[in-house]
């Protein structure tokens, strides 16, 4: 019989979204956490994290993710079926299918180009001028969207995964005690990739684990200017690690 725990944080849901998620402890190995407010995606992982450290030292392998993911039914077995993969690298990051089929992984398989690095700089100076790139963006997406994604057939090092879901394995939990979060919300490919890059190591994207991800099933109903400016802080702390000179 395998040792499954499941661990769900609620980041500060109203009152009758946690009276139905108190619904899941009727089962034996579901625990939840009522975060009294909401600490933020990777924060609130490490609030799951360090139950599990505390409570089931023995696990050493944690599947971690948003709220809007769909595992399929042979999950498990994938996991079974990849175990040398989790133990040879701290953290593995899954094939994640759009419910439209899209595939949102490898996210970043070696690094950002210069020009794209400049236009983010644009992006994020203003709010603006930011919407006025999105509209050029959907414009000219043929022509200047990465091309990443259409290796995710190849498993191999990257270097990032997409954030929604990653795999943590024995390697990880030997050199990390949690997540690296230095901000609310948003660049938590980034800081992960910073954090295993200190430690000399990287993701290794698998694609024969899937999960189907219900993109903004999480964040869908925050306003746009909001989330900009989220991601602005998280850039701000990501130009302080990549230059662009």
């Amino acid at each position: 019989m395998h040792n499954i725990v499941i661990v769900v944080v609620d980041n500060g849901s109203n009152t009758n979204n946690v009276e139905i998620l108190k619904t899941l402890e009727q089962y034996g190995n579901v625990h939840l956490i009522l975060n009294k407010e909401n600490l933020g995606y990777f924060r609130g992982l490490n609030c799951g994290i360090k139950f599990l450290n505390q409570n089931f030292s023995t696990i050493n392998i944690a599947v971690i993710g948003n709220n809007d993911l769909t595992f399929p039914l042979d999950f498990y077995e994938s996991l079974l079926i990849n175990h040398a993969i989790l133990q040879q690298h701290p953290v593995v990051s899954p094939n994640i299918l759009t419910l439209d089929g899209l595939h949102q992984n490898p996210h970043v398989i070696n690094s950002i180009s210069k020009i794209r690095e400049a236009v983010y700089d644009v992006y994020y100076s203003n709010y603006y001028l930011a919407q006025i790139i999105i509209k050029i963006a959907k414009m000219t997406q043929l022509f200047t969207d990465r091309k990443d994604e259409e290796q995710h057939d190849v498993a191999q090092e990257i270097y990032q995964g997409h954030g929604s879901c990653y795999i943590l394995g024995p390697l990880f939990f030997q050199h990390f005690d949690e997540l690296w979060a230095p901000t609310f919300l948003m660049g938590e490919e980034f800081f992960l990739s910073v954090q295993l890059m200190e430690k000399g190591m990287k993701v290794f994207y698998e694609p024969s684990i899937k999960v189907t991800h219900h993109c903004n099933g999480a964040i869908g109903k925050m306003p746009k200017k909001q989330m900009w400016e989220y991601a602005r802080e998280a850039h701000k702390i990501y130009r302080k690690h990549v230059s662009i000179i």
